[in-house]
This record gives structure tokens, C-alpha cells and sequence, in this order.
């Protein structure tokens, strides 16, 4: 062997193992997100920071919203583990009324979305209004909060005595927010836009094919 070959085969070695390391971390990162990590909504029980970011990277630009946990610990503790877990990512801004709000947060993946939707949490008291660029749970009823959101394009007060609690606001790229495509408005039965019901057994193939124009996330990250 010429002088310095040991070293180098060496150097080699070290380097292969690195990447295999590397590689590992990628993988195990990976397996926070996705499918597999969202199956279990039991198990997705995190306490969230007292304060964090979550920017949303979406089809007509990136907006931040900034959450207080003290304003509503359930939601945001929810809201929390369902964004570090990547269930937002590629959701359509499926009903969206000009005026007055921008409704998401139904996976795109009906087997996903399956297991959600019986997977409630009990409802926060009201400490902030529902003023405009303030994020919001929507609620079927009392103590029915899942995985579906609205952003308020406007000053909404009276929502606050109907029980919804805002957890965070949008802090940047609410010019953004208001770009979201609104043309379909309304959603079915009601409206011209999608059917929720359709949504959640049929997902992004449904809305993909009857309602191509609808903007949608690409990815929602946590920033703290």
C-alpha cells in the first residue's frame, strides 16, 4: 500500500459511516410526518410551547401565524401536534366566504382523514375575539373540535358567544390569506362550493377534479 492509502481508506470509512448516520437521522425525522405519524390521534398528545409560529407555505404565498396557548391550551396544544405531524400539508382552502373567513383542514387522504373524525377535544373558554387574521377551530357543536380551521378575513365578534376560540393570529403574509381563491363561496348543500361530506370520503381527488381552482397548502411547519 503507498504512503497515505491507510489514511485515506480510513478517511473513507469514517465518511461512509457519517452518511449512513446522516441518513438515519433523515429517515427517523421523516417518520414524524406523513401517514404512519397521523393514524393514531391518541398518540398525538404533545403539550405546545407557551408561544410558537406555524408558517404555512400554501399556492399563493407563505403567511405566519403566531399561536398563544394561554388564549386557548386545547386548540393549541391540538393545532400543535396535527401541524408538527404534517396533516395540513396539501389541504385545500375548500370553503371560503369574502368578507368573512377561510376554512381548511380536511386531509387530502379520506384513510387519514377517517380516523380523525370522531377524534374530539373539549371546548376552551373564549378569551380573545374573533377579529380579523385571528385562527379559530371550527366546531359542529359543543365539544366537537377535530382538525377543520377557519381564518377570519374580517372582524367576526359575533362568533365569540357561539364558542369559538381563537388560539393564535396570522402575524405575517395576511395578504396572502386574503389572495385565497373565494370564487366557489358557499359550500353544498348551501352554496356552489364543495361538499364537505364528498370531501372527507373521496379527499383531494374530488376536489382536484370539480373544484381545480382552489388554493391549498403545500406544507405548514412549526417555527418556534
Amino acid at each position: 500500500m503507498k504512503p497515505g492509502s491507510a489514511c485515506r481508506a480510513a478517511a473513507a470509512m469514517v465518511a461512509t459511516a457519517s452518511l449512513v448516520i446522516l441518513s438515519g437521522l433523515v429517515t427517523e425525522a421523516q417518520d414524524t410526518r406523513g401517514k404512519a405519524a397521523l393514524m393514531s390521534p391518541a398518540d398525538l398528545n404533545e403539550q405546545a410551547p407557551e408561544t410558537f409560529n406555524a408558517q404555512f407555505d400554501t399556492s399563493v404565498g407563505t403567511f405566519v401565524v403566531e399561536v398563544q396557548r394561554a388564549w386557548a391550551p386545547v386548540g393549541a396544544d391540538r393545532f400543535y401536534n396535527l401541524v408538527k405531524r404534517g396533516f395540513y400539508d396539501n389541504a385545500r382552502f375548500f370553503r371560503v366566504i369574502s368578507g368573512f373567513m377561510a376554512q381548511f383542514g380536511i386531509n387530502g387522504d379520506p384513510s387519514i382523514q377517517a380516523v380523525w373524525r370522531s377524534a374530539q377535544v373539549r371546548d376552551d373558554a373564549v378569551r380573545e375575539s374573533n377579529r380579523r387574521g385571528y385562527i379559530t377551530f371550527a366546531t359542529a357543536g359543543p365539544n366537537t373540535r377535530t382538525t377543520q380551521l377557519f381564518i377570519n378575513l374580517a372582524d367576526n365578534a359575533t362568533l365569540d358567544k357561539s364558542g369559538f376560540a381563537p388560539f393564535g393570529r396570522v402575524v405575517s403574509g395576511m395578504d396572502v390569506v386574503d389572495k385565497i381563491h373565494n370564487g366557489y363561496g358557499e359550500g353544498a348543500p348551501r352554496g356552489n362550493g364543495p361538499d364537505q361530506g364528498r370531501i372527507q370520503m373521496e379527499g383531494n381527488r374530488y376536489l382536484e377534479q370539480d373544484f381545480p381552482r382552489l388554493d391549498y397548502i403545500k406544507m405548514a411547519t412549526i417555527v418556534e
